[in-house]
């Protein structure tokens, strides 16, 4: 008899998800039991580690990632995490147990009431089947509805005594199904963009994560060089879509309505692609647009486009978009830009690293292609100002501001990259909120390097502390914490340091261990 459990594992397996990550409870294990040998099973130690390491997985392998969680509760602890995985688009198939199918409604223990309501409306689509003989058909149906664009989240509860029942033969259909996103822009929506960027005196294009997570990035420095203008990435982008040290690329934009205007003062059209328009954070209000300025939005997610408050909208591929524009705008109609300054002269410190210089020695002592998986909101500013990230896929950041992403995801890339070098660089405040994904990378031997920022206080919070001019407030240190006896508890080689030549030694060792390791940095306090 092929069962309901059966055919779940063949579907898996037809679409790559052989990598589980996940945290049991009883309703899990009649599925998890006799896993298939093709089949991995990342255990992490509490569910917001295991979704923020399967987002950093999907993310860094460009496609779908399969979480496995426990009833409400531990589906719960995972909905903190799970918004940075919603506005980073990370196609994640979640999925939980539910009690006995007959007891469900009398809401007996670690059942999940309305459980199609549990994690809305921040999935996709979420569902519970009405039947066992469903349920390979709705796994299948989150499978497609999570990696069809614009891609994200999804959530399937399944009662466990459904596992061994029959599946029918009707089921087979499921695994020979295939879908397929062809949404281009039009010749004529393309021609519009392209007069609008031919014609204009001075374009600018502003970035985001979708571009990189598409990998368009080489056509989107073709777009900017033939232009002639400057590149910025998008507000708070979870991702670096472009270069950081081509002679167009001029940083991270401000996330507020004021700031973003007055860093795009004196142009005439501003195009933004891949990114929404404009995910604000810090209220400083001010007009949208300056007079006479022209925005047009080119996005492969409807939602992002519909909800924008200015500009015009183009929903499409974004690869098949900006390669298209890439060939088709004019080249040489207004002068180069001049090269970019040299790397500013990091700050020097007498008993703590200041974190200019600690990103200036990783840049220098880090491979060319490492993925950085940053989590440090104080020392936002220092970090854009001193990397050199040439490659596609190379940074990651909590894409909705949600502390427990960085260490987790961290883990996730480098389990999906071998081949690359993944370092983390984490605040010492947030780095408690994902702190037990050490225990994974010992346990499952995954080599990424996880750098502390250890400053003893929550840095980016006294900085907005200064914004809302509210003076001192409760709960803003986090002293006492010693990160390399946590990590040594977890099994992990750590050392702390406190000057630069001492972590340039500790990071050339843990590079050259290949194993995982954990460096606290005593770094001053700076702002973002």
């Amino acid at each position: 008899m092929t069962t309901v459990r059966d055919v779940t594992y063949e579907l898996l397996r037809t679409h790559g998800l052989t990598t589980i990550f996940g945290n049991p409870g009883s309703n899990e294990l009649p599925f998890l039991a006799g896993m298939p040998d093709d089949f991995q099973y990342v255990l992490g130690l509490h569910e917001g580690a295991v979704m923020a390491m399967a987002d950093g997985y999907a993310q860094a392998r460009g496609g779908p990632a399969m979480v496995n969680l426990h009833a409400a509760a531990g589906t719960g602890n995972a909905m903190g995490v799970l918004t940075n995985s919603v506005y980073s688009h990370s196609p994640l198939v979640v999925l939980a147990g539910q009690q006995v199918r007959s007891t469900v409604g009398q809401e007996v223990v670690l059942s999940i009431v309305e459980p199609e309501t549990l994690l809305r409306p921040l999935v996709k689509w979420s569902c519970q089947p009405t039947c066992a003989e469903d349920v390979p058909r709705a796994i299948s149906q989150a499978i497609h509805t999570a990696t069809l664009p614009a891609p994200g989240p999804v959530f399937v509860s399944v009662p466990y005594d459904d596992w061994a029942r029959q599946a029918p033969e009707e089921t087979a259909h499921l695994l020979r199904r295939r879908t397929a996103a062809g949404a281009c822009l039009d010749t004529g929506q393309l021609g519009e963009l392209v007069t609008a960027l031919d014609e204009a005196a001075s374009p600018v294009l502003v970035l985001g994560p979708e571009v990189d997570a598409s990998g368009a990035n080489d056509d989107a420095v073709r777009l900017a060089e033939s232009l002639g203008a400057p590149v910025w990435l998008a507000p708070f982008s979870s991702r670096c879509s472009f270069p950081t040290r081509h002679r167009s690329f001029r940083g991270l934009l401000p996330s507020s309505v004021r700031g973003v205007t007055d860093a795009l003062a004196g142009h005439d059209l501003i195009v933004v692609i891949g990114a929404p328009v404009f995910r604000y954070h810090q209220f400083d209000p001010g007009p949208y647009l300056a007079p006479g300025v022209r925005l047009l939005h080119v996005t492969g997610d409807a939602a992002e486009a519909a909800r924008a408050p200015m500009g015009e909208a183009f929903v499409g591929a974004i690869h098949d978009t900006v390669t298209r524009l890439a060939d088709a705008v004019a080249s040489g109609l207004r002068p180069g830009l001049p090269p970019l300054p040299d790397f500013p002269i990091p700050s020097a410190s007498k008993d703590r690293v200041h974190p200019e210089r600690l990103f200036a020695d990783l840049r220098a002592l880090a491979p060319d292609d490492t993925i950085w998986v940053a989590e440090t909101t104080s020392t936002t500013s220092a970090f854009w100002a001193q990397m050199d990230m040439r490659h596609s896929g190379s940074y990651l950041w909590p894409a909705a501001g949600g502390l427990g992403f960085g260490l987790p995801a961290a883990v996730g890339a480098q389990l999906a990259r071998p081949e690359r070098q993944v370092v983390a660089l984490i605040g010492d405040g947030s780095a408690n909120y994902g702190i037990t994904a050490l225990w994974t990378a010992a346990q499952y031997d995954i080599p990424v390097i996880t750098v502390i920022l250890k400053n003893g206080t929550y840095g980016a919070l006294r900085w907005f502390a200064e914004v809302l001019d509210v003076g001192e407030v409760a709960g803003m240190d986090v002293p006492g914490i010693d990160f390399t006896l946590l990590a040594r508890g977890y099994g992990m080689n750590a050392t702390s340091v406190s000057t630069p030549e001492d972590f340039a030694a500790a990071f050339k060792a843990a590079l050259g261990s290949g194993k995982p390791a954990l460096i606290e940095v005593e770094t001053e306090r700076t702002q973002p």
